[in-house]
């Protein structure tokens, strides 16, 4: 490999700075996540621009292979700045990378024919899941082909223990795979269909369980209707099934309340309308050839056959504005037209490109030094994936920026008339995509089964059909070059780097306000806020980058320290009042999504977001919507549903430290109040680690869900506690000895039902970790904050290394317990240096660069 000029950091993050024009989170996420590096961390590219170059050179390369090409110069134009076309996080890594082997697909969905519930093809699924998160895709699998629980099976355990136990396996092995710092991303789903599907619908509801999943429910029409009409429905196994093993009549409306209770309680499960999925989808055309759709990538925008994959690509929809936020404000749709027809074309030599890295990935695995028969799950599995993509070659072009684009044409999200003009949008879109790929069949051939008869009685086929008579009689003698072409994704970290609104969605907050600490003694500084431990803080006003336009254009003074009166009345005369995500027209959403959805051939990750005091019947009324609209997915998230969950913050709660004050989060519950007696029982969390190889627990004794008290030590040494590994909670129990001293005493069911007790936590372990466990407990019970405990025990100065041992272990266990969000005050990030770090499930996330670590 040749020898290319290496960047530090900080040169990195001046170029890109400079070329954010000063957003120094955009040029700090860029420079850690999509920046060419090697596996020692040296940097290759200084800015985007660099980046952009190597994406254009590859394009230009693929083009060549065909006729009319492309030229680096005119696709570098078009990615330049992120100003038209953003290629999605795993193309804009790997394109072009030669320093790492891996996909450039963003989504996969595996999933095995035939006797798939036996152990085997369960264990093949898992392993499958964890080769393709190890390259950075994001994974989904259907588990409505598992025996329900109590089913026969042919082994030792005579009965099958169901769907539950094996979300668990795949959510666990999700959290253990690392992707350049970030974890592993899957979809769970199951059929409503499926006996089970109550099971999998409450499993998420416990704390701490499936973290490492989304889970969605596949539902058919007819359960909606047998809902609606409170009718019984019928669940079987096999689902589909005409002579059924198991068969029993449920109450629709029962599980259907559930489902929107869990919902509105902690976001999940979401809601898959399969019958529509299935009865839209154009690969669905070719079932009989390996293209029968069943799951969904992780943020359901990509429903897929097994083995497939696809890349994704978003147009920055703000860009084809004129004169944004005036009155002669217009879409330009014809270059618009024209560089969707590129977008689709860059998309296909991408396809290219993946079968390329596929190549490279199955070369690599020849050459691991494992057996052939350790390798061979893993080179099969790549076997199976390069098929289905040569097969179909199915591309994933998208959208951002829906909301500025709305807002710069002086419309206001969530109207019927924003509706109307997004719907032209869109369906200009995909006529303007599938003319691309026709095109492209013309060229340089049509996916390899295309077959007009098969796609005749199509509903998306036949909207082009109507919209374009012309478009569909070339498709009937050429064929198209993919197979299916367009989603909507989340867009998440591209959004900020286009500086825009994430995909479909509104903005989040146009204005807001953050707090730096600031030395008080110091000439000039404004202190506007005092912390609980005496640090100074100063507000300052954060604005949407293209509110800033927006004020610009309306002569509005961007540098001038505004009240918030003067804030709430400067949002109020913007075209994003009454538009953002927590205060949109709720309905009105649910119906644009569905109207966008009938020219997207796949699906849409669209979010509701809604106050967290609106009840259950809202989200019912949203989720009937969506499936009434023509929707093919909902999400819905209640402000402050979950720990995890963004939410804003009123005038009233501004009583945090340094933190974002747009994205404050709630506790799952709030600190209870002082307890100095110690109620006799209480629930009990059994926390497993590891710690140079040694096997450690802590049993967390809750009150009102937050930790009381702790003990932990060694778990299974002469002195220690051995526990079955499924003891996951229980109860620490106060006891009053003969002498008038007192023990602890654990006790927890048995798979049976039968209680086990475990006498005397603080006599099981060293007596030294035992008084420092009072020292902390102390502490606990007196509800100091739990980021503050953590930073007492690490900062005690330990002499004995087993103590030091300890001591990591006692700050790992009470980690789970922080509310995501709150702020690790006084740490620096190991990456870029800020003081930015939040916990995020235990793990501390640089929110200045996304940097990630855990344990």
């Amino acid at each position: 490999m040749e020898n290319k000029k290496t960047y530090s950091f900080e040169e990195a993050c001046r170029a890109s700075l400079a070329y954010f024009d000063g957003d120094e989170l955009a040029a700090r996420v860029w420079v850690n996540k999509y920046a060419l590096k090697d596996s020692y961390g040296n940097i290759f590219e200084k800015s985007p621009a660099d980046m952009h170059w190597r994406i254009a050179n590859e394009v230009a390369r693929i083009e060549k292979k065909y006729k009319n090409p492309l030229s680096a110069e005119e696709v570098f134009e078009l990615l330049d700045h992120f100003k038209y076309i953003v290629p999605a996080g795993s193309p804009m890594t790997g394109i072009g990378n030669n320093y790492q082997v891996a996909s450039l697909s963003n989504c996969f969905v595996i999933g095995l024919d035939g006797d798939a519930d036996s152990y085997g093809a369960i264990m093949r699924i898992d392993e499958e899941q964890v080769q393709l998160m190890k390259r950075r895709g994001g994974v989904g699998h259907d588990l409505s082909h598992l025996r329900p629980k109590g089913s026969p099976v042919n082994n030792s355990a005579l009965t099958s223990t169901g769907l539950v136990p094996f979300m668990e396996r795949y959510s666990n092995s999700t959290r253990e795979v690392a992707q350049d710092g970030r974890r592993g991303a899957l979809m769970l789903s199951v059929s409503i269909k499926h006996p089970d599907s109550e099971a999998f619908i409450d499993a998420k509801m416990t704390e701490g369980k499936i973290t490492g999943a989304n889970v969605s429910v596949k539902i058919d029409d007819e359960f909606m209707r047998c809902a609606i009409d409170d009718r019984e429905y019928i669940q079987q196994f096999p689902i589909y099934s005409n002579n059924p093993k198991t068969k029993n009549a449920i109450s629709a409306r029962k599980l259907w309340e559930k489902i929107v209770h869990n919902a509105w309680k902690s976001a999940e499960p979401g809601v898959l309308f399969w019958d529509t999925i299935i009865r839209e989808s154009i690969p669905d055309c070719y079932a009989d050839l390996g293209f029968r759709t069943v799951s969904t990538n992780p943020c359901g925008e990509i429903p897929l056959c097994p083995y497939d994959s696809c890349r994704l690509l978003s147009i920055n929809l703000y860009s084809y504005v004129v004169n944004p936020f005036t009155d002669k404000a217009y879409f330009d749709y014809e270059l618009f037209r024209k560089h969707v027809g590129i977008a689709q074309r860059i998309m296909d030599d991408i396809v290219d490109m993946e079968l390329e890295k596929i190549d490279l990935i199955m070369e690599k695995i020849k050459n691991d030094p494992q057996s052939d028969e350790v390798k061979s799950t893993e080179y099969h599995l790549w076997e199976k994936i390069k098929y289905k993509s040569g097969l179909g070659r199915r591309t994933g072009v998208g959208i951002t920026a829906e909301g500025d684009m709305i807002a710069a044409m002086g419309l206001r999200y969530g109207t019927q008339e924003a509706t109307d003009f997004s719907v032209e949008v869109h369906k200009t879109l995909a006529l303007a995509a599938y003319r691309s790929s026709v095109t492209m069949a013309q060229e340089r051939g049509a996916f390899a089964i295309y077959d007009t008869k098969r796609e005749e009685n199509n509903p998306f086929i036949n909207r082009i059909k109507e919209a374009d008579p012309q478009l569909y009689e070339d498709m009937a003698k050429y064929g198209r070059r993919n197979i299916a072409c367009l989603t909507i994704a989340p867009t998440g970290t591209t959004s900020l780097m286009t500086q825009t609104t994430s995909g479909i969605e509104p903005v989040f907050m146009p204005v807001y306000k953050r707090r730096r600490k600031v030395n008080p003694n110091d000439a000039d500084v404004h202190v506007d806020f005092v912390d609980e431990v005496g640090d100074s803080f100063e507000e300052y006003i954060v604005y949407h980058r293209k509110f800033i336009e927006w004020m610009n254009v309306n002569g509005f003074d961007t540098e001038k320290r505004y009240t918030q009166e003067e804030i709430d009345d400067l949002i109020a005369k913007s075209p994003y009042y009454k538009a953002t995500a927590n205060d949109v027209d709720w309905l009105m959403k649910v119906r644009m999504q569905g109207a966008i959805q009938k020219w997207v051939d796949h699906s849409i990750s669209v979010t509701i977001n809604l106050p967290n005091n609106v009840d259950e019947a809202l989200v019912n009324r949203l989720y009937i919507e969506a499936w009434k609209s023509g929707c093919k997915g909902c999400t819905v998230y209640r402000d402050g549903s979950r720990s995890g969950v963004m939410i804003s913050v009123d005038k009233k709660k501004k009583k945090s430290g340094d933190t974002d004050l747009s994205q404050q989060q709630l506790p799952p519950c709030r600190h209870p109040e002082v307890t100095e007696v110690r109620p006799k029982e209480l629930e009990c969390d059994v926390v497993r680690f590891q710690n140079n190889k040694e096997k450690w627990v802590a049993f967390v004794g809750l009150l009102d869900g937050y930790p009381y008290e702790i003990f932990t030590g060694l778990q299974d040494d002469e002195e220690g506690i051995v526990l079955p590994k499924t003891v996951t909670k229980g109860k620490v129990i106060k006891q009053t000895n003969e002498d008038g001293s007192h023990r602890y005493d654990f006790q927890f069911e048995n798979k049976r039902g039968y209680k086990t007790t475990v006498e005397g936590l603080s006599e099981k372990f060293n007596p030294e970790y035992w008084n420092y466990a009072k020292l902390i407990s102390g502490v606990l019970r007196y509800r100091m904050p739990i980021e503050h405990v953590i930073k007492l025990v690490s900062s005690l100065q330990l002499k004995s290394e087993s103590i030091n041992t300890w001591k990591n272990g006692v700050e790992r266990a009470l980690k789970k317990y922080v509310t995501d969000g709150t702020e690790a005050k006084g740490q620096k990030c190991p990456v870029c240096g800020h003081e930015s770090l939040v916990y995020q499930e235990g793990c501390l996330i640089c929110k200045n660069c996304g940097a990630s670590r855990c344990g």
